[in-house]
Parts: structure tokens; sequence; C-alpha cells
């Protein structure tokens, strides 16, 4: 009779140590899945302000306001082109930012200038941005050329800023849209 006792309460000490276990288990689960969620949502809500940068860049770029183009650049920001030359060689420009301001405020109101971005592959680790745009180049309606964008940004204190921008250029293995 005591033997038969002790297995009953041992079978329902095993079954309440289970069933806690199970609650436990269940409350672990769920916390992990809160804590992921969160972060997965924090991620994608800092992608979207970078994007939102490099849009804001873009819109001045297109309406020639350069304000508008600075409100997103850091003063010191970095420039530089790639292509390959008529003779086959590669080819590094840098250019200061000056530059191409002054390019798009002395813009003549005749021209258009489109630059259409075709994706946005970003990257993003504390305060530094990596995003990756192909593009195309369209002038006054017509496709000019083709290539990549790199940025690098920033974090300013809450405000996404590009530090670095380079650019390749090219003709050949482009399909305009």
């Amino acid at each position: 009779m005591l033997n038969f006792s002790l297995t009953i309460i041992k079978t329902t000490i095993y079954s309440l140590f289970l069933n806690l276990n199970e609650f436990v288990m269940t409350r672990i689960v769920v916390l992990l899945c809160v804590i992921i969620s969160s972060n997965l949502f924090a991620q994608k809500d800092e992608s979207e302000k970078v994007k939102v940068a490099l849009d804001t860049f873009f819109e001045g770029f297109h309406k020639g306001d350069t304000l508008l183009m600075k409100s997103v650049m850091m003063d010191d920001l970095l420039l530089q082109t790639t292509f390959t030359d008529k003779e086959g060689k590669n080819v590094l420009v840098t250019e200061k930012p000056s530059k191409l301001i002054d390019a798009i405020a002395s813009r003549p109101i005749d021209q258009k200038w489109d630059e259409r971005l075709l994706a946005y592959n970003i990257q993003i680790d504390g305060s530094m941005a990596n995003v990756w745009t192909p593009y195309e180049f369209w002038f006054n309606g017509s496709f000019s050329h083709c290539g990549v964008n790199n940025f690098q940004l920033f974090n300013d204190n809450g405000k996404w800023k590009i530090i670095y921008l380079i650019d390749t250029r090219r003709n050949e293995g482009c399909d305009p849209k």
C-alpha cells in the first residue's frame, strides 16, 4: 500500500513538473519570439530611414534643390566615380561635394536629369549603413548610361547622412526600361 501511494505521489509530482516545464518553456519561447521580432522591426525601421535619406538626396537632385540634398549629406562627403575609358583602362575620379552641388545649382532649366534607382540593398550595423543601388541615368528623356551607386551613411544622432558615394558608369550590359 505504501509502495502504491509513493508511486501515485511520484507520478503526480512528475506530471506537475512536466506541466510546469511546459508552461515555463512556452513562456520562454513566446518571450524569445517577441525579442526577435522587435529587433527585426527595429532593423526594418532603420532601413526605411536610410532609404528616406537617399530618396531625399535624389528628390533634391531631380528638382535642383541643393539645400534638400545637403540636408542628408555630411559636409566632408567623399565623392568618387569609376568607369572604363576609351582605351579600356579603369579610371577612378575623386570630386569635391561642391562640384556636384554647383553642377546641380547651375543646371539649365531645360535639362532633365533622371537617375532611376532600380533597387536598394541596405545593410546596417549600429551607426553605419551601406546601400547598393543599381541605377539608370536618363538625360532629357533619353537613356544615357547605367551603373551602381554605393552609399555609406552615418547615423548622426538619429538622422542618416551620406558620408561616401562611389558610382560606376557604363553603357554596356544595361537594360533600360
